[in-house]
């Protein structure tokens, strides 16, 4: 059932309720995973908006932005990229890493990580609310989202003794990041024209190093790495788009 697949991405990617029975073949959920992320991003345009553009408060808006995305995701992602930071070290064996990612407890690499995290979307969506880019805040909530996908399906699942997202991974195929790469193309080009094409594919090379970064280093990837990409795309696409914005309009206002 195809809206079986979109609640059980709603109900996977955020903490709000949504009627109706999620689809049997969890892994279907990845298709809706770039709309999901256009939902969020949605709302954080909204909260943006309402506060930096009619209260006339870009830092207000910024902040309130932060809390609302951990909110409305839980947290989620931010938990994965703070286990991952713990774990993460070049001198570690794989085994020792994925141990330190099951541990509840988190350290100083992991708060320093997710606080620099917050610290960076705070200050991209401050600039971008003043700019008033309202059409490019839910891009990097697209492909983020997208990012996993193609996590997801590209990736085997690191944990032998298995784990919480096992079953989005095993169970993901190409046709999933086939639709989710057009529908998170589609939407970008909707809200941003050919400019968001440039910012698709960038999103594309960041997730593909990614890939190969855990391939290497974890030997797959898990439901924290899963979150740390995501945390990662947001982040750094954010923080891109407030630093070039001006080069993106000279884009997207070309014609051929």
């Amino acid at each position: 059932m195809l809206f079986g697949g979109f609640i059980t991405s709603f109900k996977t990617l955020t903490v709000l309720p949504l009627p109706g029975k999620g689809s049997e073949r969890i892994a279907d959920s990845l298709y809706y995973f770039p709309l999901i992320g256009a939902f969020i991003g949605g709302l954080i345009t909204l909260a943006a908006w309402l506060i930096g553009y009619l209260l006339d408060w870009p830092t207000g808006a910024g902040i309130a932005c932060v809390v609302l995305i951990s909110w409305v995701t839980g947290a989620l992602h931010l938990d994965g990229l703070g286990d991952v930071a713990d774990a993460y070290s070049p001198g570690r064996t794989r085994e020792r890493m994925l141990e330190i990612m099951k541990d509840p407890h988190m350290g100083a690499f992991g708060v320093t990580a997710i606080v620099l995290a917050l610290l960076v979307k705070t200050i991209a969506l401050v600039h971008l609310t003043l700019l008033a880019q309202w059409a490019w805040i839910p891009v990097p909530f697209i492909l983020s989202r997208m990012t996993m996908v193609l996590l997801a399906v590209t990736l085997p699942y690191a944990r032998p003794e298995g784990g919480t997202a096992e079953v989005f991974v095993k169970n993901a195929h190409s046709r999933h990041f086939i639709v989710a790469s057009i529908v998170g193309l589609g939407l970008c080009a909707l809200l941003t024209g050919i400019a968001g094409g440039f910012v698709f594919i960038f999103a594309f090379i960041m997730g593909y190093g990614l890939a190969r970064w855990m391939k290497r280093s974890f030997g797959g990837v898990t439901g924290d790495l899963l979150g740390m990409s995501n945390e990662m795309i947001e982040s750094v696409l954010l923080f891109s788009l407030a630093a070039l914005i001006p080069y993106l309009d000279l884009i997207h206002g070309f014609t051929f």
